[in-house]
């Protein structure tokens, strides 16, 4: 579904600031396959989700989403095949306009490639249909501006937003991140129940080590712009922190602290 071949990014190249953000990342992800993503921070995570969704044009390499090729598409073009989640909560949403308004926005740009508020009954039945098996109340929230919800209902409408219509890839960027622990575990639960229920191939970045070890089948670890480890199977079962860190030691990367690495048990 989704591959990646030798990308390659530097940024500000050729001044003292030049940074390889990506050096010759090759991944691929079959479709359905949920894969967590884990690593230190400016390991490339985040830059490795703004190279598939365009934010950027690699300098080297490819990517294939659905066999197509979208190495050099635009960005609203790519944005058609695929949803991307971000730690603010309000981040992808319009806050002054209604839930409704902002399902809209979304369902009808995925589906019909149009920017319309436009709700038609049947439309606002499926809404009200799809946030009540939430089990957070948001059906009778349709109304309610997006700025007015709580951070955990806001982070799931926006989750709602991004799987309507089912993309082809779904990326996850830290998204329960600024949520207290309550709303990180609900949110979690319905991503895991909407992913499975719709089969969505998707890349979650988290800091969490549970979330990162038990969510989905596959586990990358990405350092200085490279997939260091890709943990699946019995591997990534018996997998636990203090294990991960000595995996990274036995790769020559030196040593890795807990801080450093940002991930919890």
């Amino acid at each position: 579904m989704l591959k990646i071949s030798r990308a390659c990014k530097t940024f500000q190249a050729g001044t003292v600031n030049e940074h390889a953000a990506l050096r010759e990342v090759s991944l691929n992800l079959a479709p359905g396959e949920f894969v967590t993503v884990i690593g230190p921070n400016g390991a490339g995570k985040s830059t490795l989700f703004n190279a598939i969704s365009g934010q950027f044009w690699l300098d080297s390499g490819n990517i294939r989403l659905a066999g197509r090729d979208i190495t050099y598409e635009k960005e609203h073009k790519r944005a058609a095949l695929m949803g991307r989640l971000f730690q603010d909560p309000l981040r992808g949403t319009a806050p002054q306009m209604t839930v409704e308004e902002n399902l809209a926005l979304a369902y009808n740009r995925r589906k019909l490639g149009l920017l319309q508020l436009a709700v038609s009954r049947k439309n606002s039945a499926f809404f009200r249909e799809k946030l009540a098996a939430f089990g957070m109340g948001l059906e009778d929230r349709l109304q309610s501006k997006m700025g007015l919800l709580s951070g955990g209902q806001r982070q799931a409408v926006a989750l709602l937003m991004c799987t309507v219509a089912s993309p082809r890839l779904l990326l996850l960027d830290e998204h329960t991140a600024a949520l207290d622990p309550l709303a990180a575990e609900k949110v979690m639960k319905i991503t895991e129940e909407i992913v499975s229920r719709q089969k969505l191939t998707t890349l979650m970045i988290t800091h969490n080590m549970k979330d990162a070890l038990v969510t989905g089948s596959r586990t990358i670890m990405l350092e200085q712009g490279r997939i260091l480890l890709d943990l699946s199977g019995p591997e990534r079962e018996a997998m636990t922190l203090p294990k991960l860190l000595e995996l990274y030691r036995q790769s020559g990367q030196g040593e890795l602290d807990e801080d450093r690495l940002l991930l919890v048990k």
